[in-house]
């Protein structure tokens, strides 16, 4: 329960720093008794109570990268914000490394709701979260069972437990289809568990085959330039564990959206691989307090780090009107 972390000082993000937040590091525990690392965000010279946001993603990313900028620039914009790295990733604890869990996951976002909640300094009726990438489909089924979160943005969002079930665009979804991924994953816990080691399932190619998908291209464009890299990314190098995700197969993180009744933005690129994952789930949603916003011309990744594409005036707007 007193999980020690190793936290880096110094400013290693792939953005610049504002110089209209004050930043700091902080630790806070989910209920499995993993301590997560987040940074904090608050706006300079802010006093009194204010409403406040965490945010997490994209998925295999750490708070350095897409979460970080997405943190800073709301808390610019006058938001108390933690952007933090999920449990057994970037400086966050838990063991083994580089795995993910629908569960602990989904508990990761509510534990940051905890700590935020704690604050003297937030406004615990005003918290919202946003979750990008992987993280938007978490993000819209921690909505789904925590009530005191008041908005969610899911942000070019993936939902990984489809993804994983059925393949990219659904061109695995069949059982013949999953019963061969779930037999070549149960042989592989077999290796992992004789050799005492975790195989790693690798970050994205590097080099990148001229023949690859243009998704694939657009992942390395961020994950393996200066654009985008961290060294303690997974994307960015070894990849996730083998077995890392396997449960996401069988676990449909999206199975009570229909029952979110807080406000929902649903953002994607319209032209991003990864659209009909955010229009699927938007039309899952109920209630008129949900939105859809299809950016023209952007592409995935346009969404993790474009200051002239991620439309934060419409997210201040979208927060401002539902943290109430």
């Amino acid at each position: 329960m007193n999980e020690k972390l190793t936290l880096t000082q110094e400013w290693d993000k792939t953005f610049p720093k504002s110089g209209k937040v004050d930043h700091s590091k902080v630790t806070f525990r989910n209920r499995y008794g993993i301590t997560l690392a987040a940074d904090l965000y608050v706006p300079k010279g802010a006093s009194g109570k204010l409403p406040a946001i965490a945010v997490c993603g994209p998925f295999g990313a750490v708070k350095e990268q897409s979460s970080g900028l997405y943190a800073q620039t709301m808390a610019e914009r006058g938001f108390l914000t933690i952007a933090f790295d999920p449990s057994f990733t970037g400086e966050s604890g838990g063991a083994p490394r580089y795995m993910a869990s629908p569960d602990i996951n989904t508990e990761d976002f509510q534990a940051a709701v905890d700590y935020l909640s704690l604050r003297d300094d937030v406004d615990r009726s005003k918290i919202g979260i946003i979750g990008i990438c992987g993280w938007g489909g978490l993000a819209l089924n921690v909505a789904a069972l925590d009530t005191r979160i008041k908005a969610t943005v899911a942000s070019t969002m993936y939902d990984m437990s489809r993804v994983n079930a059925n393949g990219y665009f659904d061109s695995e979804d069949s059982e013949e289809a999953r019963y061969a991924k779930r037999k070549a994953l149960n042989a592989q816990r077999l290796t992992d568990y004789k050799s005492g080691e975790y195989a790693l399932g690798g970050g994205v190619s590097d080099p990148m085959p001229e023949d690859a998908p243009f998704y694939f291209k657009d992942y390395f464009d961020y994950y393996k330039t200066p654009r985008g890299y961290h060294p303690r990314s997974l994307n960015s190098n070894g990849g996730w564990n083998v077995i890392g995700c396997m449960s996401f197969m069988n676990q449909p993180i999206l199975a009570y959206a229909h029952e979110i009744r807080s406000a929902v933005l649903v953002m994607h690129g319209e032209k991003a691989h990864s659209c009909y994952f955010g229009k699927d789930a938007f039309a899952k949603l109920t209630g008129d307090n949900k939105e859809l916003l299809l950016i023209p011309d952007a592409v995935h990744t346009d969404l993790y780090d474009r200051m002239d594409i991620i439309p934060f005036d419409k997210l201040v707007d979208f927060f401002q009107k539902n943290l109430k």
